[in-house]
């Protein structure tokens, strides 16, 4: 991505107004806004502003994907067609990333194919704490120019709010995979962490056992990059009580909380839900418009 003088415009959408309105501020552009309008039979219309510059930001989440997906390439098809030389997507949570290989013969490998999707559309594309295992760089995921596929991690704004809404916060990964976002939030602040140990016995139930540790008294954080079910989150919230901490609280990159988990969760006595403003939930608590407006291919 190079640095030009033509203007830009972040586009975004109805659903998604404040995430997008706050990060064109933070980035000190011109802001628009998708018209949509939904057919009964469940089609979507959608309405660009009449002209547009040659670098368009477009700004969506993509929870809920099959829907947004659709209406995002729509968008992305007739913004070419007006003109636009250069469209970047910022994708705070960016979907379908966790289906890297197939597990078993006939699965649909759908990283590599929703990746092209997004490179067959997009020149750059810009998104938070992205769900990648067994790759090192968005890139491989979506086949455009390294530098332009950026994957940029939420933890020194989480790391800013753990220490200023948590006295002496002692941070909690719920398995394995959190660990590097538990380990650089408590470098960030000089913060006491452990890791649990997870394990799974099927997608609804998870056992989670604490390592030995001083939790007594302690305000207890745990950290991950994404919640769905919470079963992992109120199987290590069971099995750090009995340690009797002064607090439990969660906070997560992306708030999914599909089904009942917040319910679940409140029920086994945490006191504080937080998430990053990745996807619309009433938990969130940490914006990115900073963090994102921050990309140097973006404020130039």
């Amino acid at each position: 991505m190079q640095s030009t003088t033509l203007k830009k415009l972040v586009l975004g959408f109805p659903d998604y107004h404040q995430q997008a309105s706050e990060f064109a501020e933070a980035a000190s552009l011109p802001y628009a806004e998708v018209k949509l309008h939904s057919f009964p039979d469940g089609e979507s219309k959608l309405t660009l502003p009449e002209s547009l510059p040659e670098q368009v930001i477009l700004f969506r989440s993509l929870d809920k994907p099959n829907e947004k997906l659709v209406e995002l390439i729509l968008v992305a098809a007739a913004a070419r067609r007006q003109g636009c030389q250069h469209l970047t997507l910022v994708v705070p949570y960016l979907c379908y990333m966790r289906q890297d290989i197939a597990f078993h013969p006939g699965e649909v490998v759908s990283q590599k194919i929703i990746g092209q999707l997004l490179a067959d559309y997009f020149d750059a594309v810009i998104t938070v704490d992205s769900h990648l295992h067994r790759i090192n760089h968005l890139a491989e995921a979506i086949p455009i120019a390294a530098e332009n596929a950026i994957n940029l991690t939420a933890t020194r704004p989480m790391a800013e709010f753990i220490q200023s809404h948590c006295e002496q916060a002692f941070l909690i990964g719920p398995d394995g995979e959190s660990e590097q976002w538990v380990k650089a939030i408590a470098s960030l602040e000089t913060l006491d962490f452990c890791v649990a140990h997870k394990q799974r016995f099927g997608d609804h139930e998870v056992k989670v056992t604490m390592p030995q540790a001083n939790f007594k008294d302690r305000n207890i954080v745990l950290v991950d990059d994404v919640a769905s079910t919470g079963r992992t989150l109120e199987a290590a919230i069971r099995d750090i009580k009995p340690y009797h901490p002064a607090s439990v609280s969660i906070l997560v990159t992306h708030a999914l909380f599909v089904g009942e988990a917040l319910p679940r969760l409140r029920a086994v006595g945490v006191d504080n839900i937080w998430s990053c403003d990745s996807i619309n939930h009433p938990t969130n608590a940490v914006s990115l418009a900073k963090l994102l407006a921050g990309v140097e291919q973006i404020t130039i």
